[in-house]
């Protein structure tokens, strides 16, 4: 019996044929990179201890790899992120091996954890398991700073259930049976 593919199988191929054809310039790389260290740094000062975990790794660079996009950081004596200079060398390298991003989004949606490679240094591989494991962005706080606090909880909740929504459904669609999400 054929197992039917996926209906995002024709989007996947697509996304594959035109990403590996269109690259953007390399200012908008430039900017998208440096707009990304600057949400990691707002998430990271939310985080005292991983601020401090990061600060004793400074001047150490991570290679971050995913499909044709790459990212260079490096630890800050503050205990942030910028952007390691042009030739840096990385210690670690972590290389997404998804390659699809619906599957990216399936993983992320069930809560799971993406399948990474990892080549390099251990302790520091071990730091960032660290703040992947234990960092995590309060969207609920700064949505809290900009509508108010009882628009942004009801705003988050909603969010969540919608989240818990997607993750049911997902599951149905994994196999799983539709109650297995756990009993409240």
């Amino acid at each position: 019996m054929v197992t039917p593919s996926s209906p995002f199988s024709f989007l996947d191929d697509f996304i594959n044929r035109v990403g590996s054809r269109l690259q953007p310039p390399d200012w908008v790389i430039h900017e998208v990179q440096h707009r990304a260290v600057l949400f990691l740094n707002h998430v990271l000062q939310q985080e005292p201890e991983a601020q401090q975990r990061l600060a004793r790794q400074q001047g150490r660079v991570v290679e971050f790899e995913w499909r044709f996009v790459t990212m260079k950081v490096v630890a800050t004596p503050a205990g942030l992120l910028d952007l390691a200079p042009e030739g840096a060398v990385p210690e670690l390298m972590l290389v997404l091996a998804e390659t699809s991003p619906f599957g990216l989004a399936r993983a992320a949606v069930r809560g799971e954890k993406p399948a990474v490679r990892i080549e390099g240094d251990v302790q520091l591989a071990a730091e960032v398991n660290w703040l992947v494991d234990h960092v995590r962005w309060d969207v609920e706080d700064d949505l809290a700073r900009l509508i108010g606090d009882v628009p942004a909880h009801t705003i988050a909740n909603g969010a969540k259930r919608v989240v818990e929504g997607l993750r049911q459904f997902v599951g149905e669609r994994g196999g799983k049976p539709a109650g297995s999400a756990g009993a409240e």
